[in-house]
């Protein structure tokens, strides 16, 4: 659902079509068959930017969810090391 929704919207905008490198414009094609092969390949290769794209979105998100995991990890080992802290009693600085 999500992938055809960012497909449309790349299709429908033609300011976006500019900037795909690799995209082509369909509309100087005059036969039909050569029009619909066009508009083929430009829904393939947007297909394969949006999978490229959506694989590293993935992966930037596997990565930030182990570091907030790692994170949660190293502070609760903290909190417990200052719950220490606090619960030792003071010692008095000796005298020289």
């Amino acid at each position: 659902m999500i992938k055809s929704f960012a497909l449309l919207i790349l299709l429908v905008s033609p300011a976006l079509a500019q900037d795909i490198r690799g995209l082509e414009n369909c509309t100087a094609e005059k036969q039909m068959e050569r029009r619909t092969g066009c508009l083929q390949a430009n829904v393939e290769l947007l297909q394969q930017l949006l999978t490229k794209q959506t694989r590293a979105a993935d992966d930037r998100f596997k990565a930030d969810k182990a570091e907030i995991e790692s994170l949660k990890a190293r502070l609760t080992k903290l909190e417990a090391d200052l719950a220490q802290l606090k619960a030792k009693p003071v010692e008095p600085a000796a005298k020289k």
